[in-house]
């Protein structure tokens, strides 16, 4: 449950970040949790409105309009006055004060949409091509005022979990947040082509490394620093606690050596991760570390 939870902040930041949002991992865990974030409004209600998309997920079908509209007024709740409506009027895909896409025209936005939805449900293509091929159409009609991104790669893991559960968690949105240029760029290259294909090949290969990152692995090779470390953890213990359990004193080779790599790999985790440096900071194994240390 930890994988999966973390798994899904991972994708609803990742999401938000290609936008624009500058929440992090941590942030948006504490929204989750219902703690208090220092950040834009507008930036936290984002979160929240992804949070609650994420989770609805299992209520929405890939071919139904109804949903898809649903979906975009639970994305965009608070943040646009036409959420859940197709857009009115005309829109373009910028590139800072240049315009790299104009969408089809308002009135031409429902037609399309439903020709679109019609096709996904009729489809014999792989879901792993339709899913891809839906996504950059999508992305290319612009049926919404604002939030098209967002829905786009909500969608496509929404078709994706509909044919194998796995995707629901699977964070294929921070990775390309990670490749964000190229997202862009294979966009253009098919919209230039008049051929989805580009689009395809990028979202195949983002896929391929999220489930790559995502497949369970051999247990980590420790160093015999973290070995130790995990060795001594024994529920809730302090930065303090740990260096006396394991008779250190240098607190910067603690960081270091110990602490640092055995939260990279998930080992361990803190019990307030929205304030990392909070004085009453403590320190639990996960389910991974509890794994490793047998």
């Amino acid at each position: 449950m930890r994988l999966r939870r973390a798994n899904r902040i991972r994708s609803v930041q990742g999401s938000l970040a290609i936008e624009g949002n500058t929440l992090s991992e941590i942030q948006i865990t504490a929204i989750l949790d219902g703690r208090r974030v220092i950040a834009p409004p507008r930036e936290i209600q984002e979160a929240r409105n992804a949070l609650a998309a994420y989770d609805r997920l299992a209520d929405w079908r890939p071919e139904r309009e109804s949903d898809l509209l649903a979906a975009h007024g639970v994305l965009m709740a608070g943040l646009l006055g036409e959420a859940g409506v197709w857009r009115r009027g005309g829109v373009g895909v910028m590139a800072g004060d240049r315009v790299i896409h104009m969408a089809p025209q308002a009135h031409r936005v429902p037609g399309l949409m439903q020709d679109l939805l019609s096709w996904l449900a009729a489809t014999d293509e792989h879901p792993l091509i339709a899913s891809s091929v839906f996504h950059y159409e999508f992305e290319f009609i612009h049926p919404f005022a604002d939030g098209n991104g967002r829905v786009g790669r909500l969608w496509q893991t929404l078709i994706l979990s509909c044919w194998q559960p796995v995707f629901t968690d699977l964070p294929v949105e921070s990775l390309i947040h990670a490749h964000q240029a190229e997202y862009y760029q294979a966009i253009q290259d098919a919209t230039a082509e008049t051929d989805s294909a580009p689009f395809i090949e990028f979202m195949l290969r983002m896929i391929h490394e999220a489930l790559e990152a995502g497949a369970p692995q051999a247990n980590p090779q420790l160093t015999p620093q973290v070995a130790r470390l995990l060795g001594v953890l024994v529920g809730e213990m302090s930065r303090d606690e740990l260096m006396a359990a394991l008779n250190l004193r240098d607190r910067k080779s603690f960081r270091e050596r110990y602490l640092a790599p055995a939260l990279a790999d998930s080992l361990i985790e803190m019990t307030q991760p929205a304030t990392p440096n909070s004085p009453v900071q403590r320190y639990r194994l996960t389910e991974i570390g509890r794994r490793v240390r047998g």
